[in-house]
C-alpha cells in the first residue's frame, strides 16, 4: 500500500511527518537540506522532490513558547520508493487512509462518508440561515464529497479535509478549540490524527500528487525499474482511491507511450505469466505532459 512516511516523538499528540530545523549556516538549499535530513533521520534516500506549500499559520503548534519566534514550515513533496526506514525517532510506513478513511473509493463510495459524514454535513448546512447561507453550505459539502448529484473529485483532498475540521468531524478541530478557550464539543474525530498541523500538510501532499499524475510520469518513481502492468495499476488505485477498469487503463497507458514490453515474462503470479514492462523515457520528449490519463472508474 503506497502511503506516507510518519513517526511517533515525544511529547506529540499524534503521528507527525519527518521535519525539522533549518541550519542557515550549513545548509546551501533547501531541496539539499531536506534531502540531507530525511537520510538522517530515516535511512531513506529521496528521489523526486517539489516544494509543496509554506505553512504559517499563527497557531499551528502548541510546543511554541509565548513570545517565541512564529515557525513557517516549508513542506516537500518527495517520492522514494519503499523500503525499511530507520531513525531515532521511531519512523514507520503509514497508509494514509488511515488518516484520510473518505478519501478511499477502491470498493464504492466509503461507508464513513454514507454513515457520518453525509448526516453531519445536511446538518451542519440546516443550521445555516435560511436563503443564500444555506443553500452556499449545501453546495459546498455536495462539491467537497460528491454528495446530491456531484461528482467525486478526488484532488479535493484538502477541501475536503478542511470543511471537516470546520464542521468538528476530526480530533484536531477538537484540540485547537479547546487550547483557543472555545467549547471543546466532541465529534467522531475521524481518521487518525497528527500532530500540530501535520495532517493538513498531509492533505495538501495527497491531493497535489493525484493532480501531477495527469500531465507527470511520477508514478513511476514508486515502481522498480521492471513490473507487470497489474502493479502499475494498483499503484496508481492507490494513489487516487479509485478502482479502474483493467483493459481501459492498460490500453490507455501502452497508447500514450508510457511503457515498453521487456520480452519477459513474470511466472509469480499465480496464473497466467504476465508481461514484464518498463517506463519509456523517451515520451519525457514527444510529449509535454506524459502523465497517466485516467480511465473512469469501475
Amino acid at each position: 500500500m503506497e502511503g506516507s512516511l510518519a513517526s511517533a516523538r515525544d511529547g506529540a499528540e499524534g503521528d507527525v511527518l519527518p521535519y525539522g530545523p533549518l541550519d542557515p549556516e550549513a545548509d546551501r538549499t533547501f531541496e539539499l537540506t531536506l534531502r540531507r535530513w530525511v537520510r538522517e533521520r530515516t535511512g531513506l534516500d529521496l528521489g523526486y522532490v517539489e516544494q509543496l506549500y509554506t505553512f504559517g499559520d499563527r497557531d499551528r503548534s502548541a510546543q511554541r513558547p509565548v513570545g517565541a519566534p512564529k515557525v513557517i514550515s516549508v513542506a516537500y513533496l518527495a517520492l522514494v520508493r519503499e523500503d525499511r526506514p530507520t531513525g531515532p525517532d521511531r519512523p514507520r510506513w503509514r497508509d494514509w487512509y488511515t488518516f484520510f478513511p473518505w478519501e478511499d473509493w477502491r470498493q464504492d463510495q466509503p461507508e464513513v462518508i454514507r454513515r457520518t459524514i453525509a448526516p453531519a454535513l445536511s446538518t451542519w448546512a440546516a443550521q445555516a440561515p435560511r436563503g443564500s447561507p444555506r443553500e452556499e453550505r449545501r453546495e459546498r459539502a455536495g462539491i467537497a464529497f460528491g454528495l446530491e448529484g456531484a461528482g467525486w473529485d478526488a484532488d479535493r483532498v484538502l477541501d475536503r479535509y478542511e470543511l471537516l475540521y470546520e464542521v468538528g468531524l476530526v480530533r484536531e478541530a477538537h484540540r485547537d478549540r479547546k487550547r483557543a478557550g472555545a467549547d471543546p464539543t466532541q465529534g467522531p474525530g475521524l481518521g487518525h490524527a497528527m500532530d500540530m498541523d501535520h495532517r493538513r500538510i498531509l492533505a495538501t501532499g495527497l491531493g497535489r500528487i493525484r493532480g501531477k499524475l495527469r500531465y507527470r510520469p511520477v508514478v513511476f518513481e514508486l515502481l522498480p525499474g521492471t513490473f507487470t502492468l497489474l502493479r502499475l495499476q494498483t499503484v496508481v488505485e492507490a494513489l487516487v482511491g479509485l478502482r479502474l477498469h483493467k483493459q481501459n487503463f492498460r490500453r490507455l497507458v501502452e497508447s500514450g507511450g508510457l511503457v515498453e514490453g521487456t520480452g519477459k515474462l513474470d511466472s509469480r503470479t499465480g496464473g497466467r505469466p504476465a508481461e514484464i514492462f518498463r517506463f519509456r523515457r523517451e515520451v519525457l520528449r514527444e510529449r509535454r505532459a506524459p502523465g497517466v490519463v485516467l480511465p473512469g472508474s469501475r
